[in-house]
């Protein structure tokens, strides 16, 4: 079930091949574990992706795609998943971490509000870098893990239920 729905989303490998972003990267996007949709690749892909959709960094999807090709996991998904944080959910993602950064490093919230400009920034990163880095890190992590387990556990539970309908049929 997992494997028909993550490949029917999936887009075509020849044209993230031939990327010119990505073109650098050589015959290491030959190798099959980055095109082949397994229980590994996956998780993997679910764990590169999900880890790079919190970081606050630009070039999230170059760098997903990187540590896909060095992990050898699903290069599609790891770039896809990167979209979890896209300009709806960024706020409230970062928003949170930084939150959850403030609760971890035991320093004071410092009350915000946000502008889209390059003054607004420059003033309020001395501020908020370091919370939101740490929370977004930690996040980051906690849910790459938990991202990683889960798919192995939905596709183990798939596969099961799978062999169960066949041996029920016979």
């Amino acid at each position: 079930m997992p494997r028909k729905i993550i490949k029917r989303m999936m887009p075509d490998h020849n044209k993230i091949r031939d990327h010119k972003h990505l073109r650098h990267l050589g015959s290491r996007l030959h190798d099959p574990n980055l095109w082949h949709l397994n229980r590994k690749g996956a998780a993997g892909a679910f764990a590169v992706g999900v880890f790079f959709a919190w970081m606050p960094i630009p070039m999230q999807m170059f760098f997903a795609a990187i540590s896909a090709v060095l992990f050898r996991v699903n290069l599609p998904l790891s770039v896809a998943l990167v979209w979890i944080s896209n300009p709806f959910t960024i706020p409230p993602m970062f928003y949170g971490a930084y939150l959850f950064g403030v609760k971890l490093l035991g320093s004071e919230e410092h009350p915000f509000s946000f502008e889209l400009s390059i003054d607004w920034f420059m003033q309020s990163i001395g501020t908020i870098a370091a919370p939101l880095l740490v929370g977004c890190l930690v996040i980051g992590v906690l849910s790459s893990i938990l991202s990683y387990g889960l798919i192995r556990l939905l596709w183990r539970f798939s596969v099961v239920s799978e062999y169960n309908k066949r041996k029920q049929r016979k």
